[in-house]
C-alpha cells in the first residue's frame, strides 16, 4: 500500500477545528477527521504552535488551549525552527517586499518546499498564493 504524503498543519486550519464560531468550521471539522482516520501524516513547526497557542488563548480560552495542547497537538511532527531555517524565512520575508505574508508562513513556506510537501490543512490564502495545495473536504 503506498504511503501518504503528509500533509502540513497551518495555524488557520488548527484554529478552525477549534473554534466553533469560525466560518471554516464545519470544513475543518471534516478536513481534520478525515486526515486522521486515513492516517495521514500530519507535519507542522514549531512557530506555528507558539502563533496557535496564543490565538487560541486569547479568542477561545484556556479550555481550548487543553483541547490544543493534548488532542490536536500530540498528533502532529513538529518541525523545531532552529537558527538556519529562522534566518532562511526572515530572508525570504524581506525579500518578499510585503507586509501581508508572516515570519510564520515564511517559516512553513521553507520547511514545505524543504520537505516536498504540497498540500496544507490551510483557510490561508497565501499557501495557494505560494503554490501549494490546500486541502478540501472533497480531497481527503
Amino acid at each position: 500500500m503506498p504511503k501518504t504524503e503528509p500533509v502540513f498543519a497551518d495555524t488557520s486550519g488548527l484554529y478552525a477545528v477549534l473554534d466553533q464560531n469560525d466560518e471554516h468550521h464545519p470544513e475543518a471539522r471534516t478536513i481534520w477527521e478525515r486526515l486522521l482516520l486515513s492516517e495521514t501524516p500530519l507535519l507542522t513547526h514549531s512557530y506555528v504552535l507558539v502563533e496557535a497557542f496564543t490565538l487560541v488563548q486569547r479568542r477561545l480560552g484556556l479550555e481550548a488551549v487543553r483541547a490544543l495542547h493534548h488532542d490536536v497537538i500530540p498528533v502532529l511532527d513538529v518541525v523545531w525552527v532552529d537558527k538556519d531555517l529562522h534566518r532562511m524565512a526572515a530572508e525570504a520575508l524581506l525579500a518578499a517586499g510585503s507586509r501581508s505574508v508572516s515570519l510564520v508562513d515564511r517559516v512553513s513556506f521553507a520547511v514545505m518546499s524543504r520537505d516536498g510537501l504540497q498540500a496544507a490543512f490551510a483557510f490561508d490564502k497565501d499557501f495557494e498564493r505560494e503554490g501549494f495545495t490546500p486541502c478540501t473536504a472533497k480531497m481527503v
